[in-house]
């Protein structure tokens, strides 16, 4: 910034300016003359051209952009084709999951898949699962088991798929409320909707038949992530759905 020449020195003679900017001792008080200045009196161009332009400048100044919120969780469609354990690894040829799928379901963008072993497969039903790499038992992994043309009471449903799944008995002996519901689509598709909750965690399960399948979507997370995550964690619960 241009710095202002002192109105002592401006109004004093050379002599005196001098002896003024000089000295140490105390600078004079000069009185205001009584009489209005000469208007032929020119006055500093380069300080005033300097005040002026950074008037311009102040009042003119755009205000910073407000700074952007972090985006939104986005998430991926996957789509899972339910095959058997005989026919573990695809169908092969040019087929692709999507055009064979079975169900869908959406998965949070930076979470990873986890390869599924055939003999899993063919024991509990796994079909497959995500997880999410700064937590893995924060994930959500899909069952499936043949033979079941229709849905079987409520609580019968539930029990059945404890018994393949010891975390889900644990988290069924130490819940503090267990909560189921039936839904139905706009197609009359039925679908059981529980919710368990437990000071160790969190899970959302959702159930339903078709091609004479079952087919359970478990979405479950440890209780600090699902207090983080619940909006995302029931997002993806409610993406579940059969092809």
């Amino acid at each position: 910034m241009a710095t202002l020449f002192s109105p002592s020195a401006a109004l004093l003679p050379p002599a005196a300016a001098a002896t003024s900017s000089s000295s140490p001792t105390t600078p004079k008080v000069l009185i205001k003359p009584q009489h209005s200045p000469s208007l032929h009196a020119r006055p500093f161009p380069s300080a005033l051209t300097a005040a002026a332009a950074a008037a311009v400048i102040l009042s003119s100044a755009v205000p910073p952009p407000p700074v952007a919120l972090a985006d939104p969780t986005t998430f991926t469609l996957y789509y899972g084709t339910a095959a058997s354990a005989a026919s573990y690894g695809g169908y092969g040829g040019n087929a692709s999951k999507k055009d064979t799928a079975e169900y869908t379901y959406e998965v949070p963008n930076g979470w990873k898949e986890r390869l599924v072993s055939k003999v899993e497969k063919g024991t509990n039903g796994t079909d497959s699962e995500f997880y999410n790499p700064r937590k893995r038992a924060e994930r959500e992994y899909l069952t499936f088991l043949a033979g079941f043309p229709s849905l079987a009471p409520v609580d019968v449903v539930l029990n059945n798929l404890a018994l393949s799944d010891v975390d889900l008995q644990d988290l069924i002996a130490s819940a503090d409320a267990v909560r189921s519901e039936e839904r139905r689509t706009d197609t009359g598709q039925l679908y059981y909707v529980y919710e368990i909750e437990g000071a160790g965690g969190h899970s959302l399960i959702s159930v339903t038949c078709a091609r004479n399948k079952l087919y359970a979507h478990f979405v479950n997370a440890p209780k600090p992530e699902w207090d983080r995550d619940e909006e995302v964690l029931r997002h993806v619960h409610g993406s579940f759905k059969t092809v």
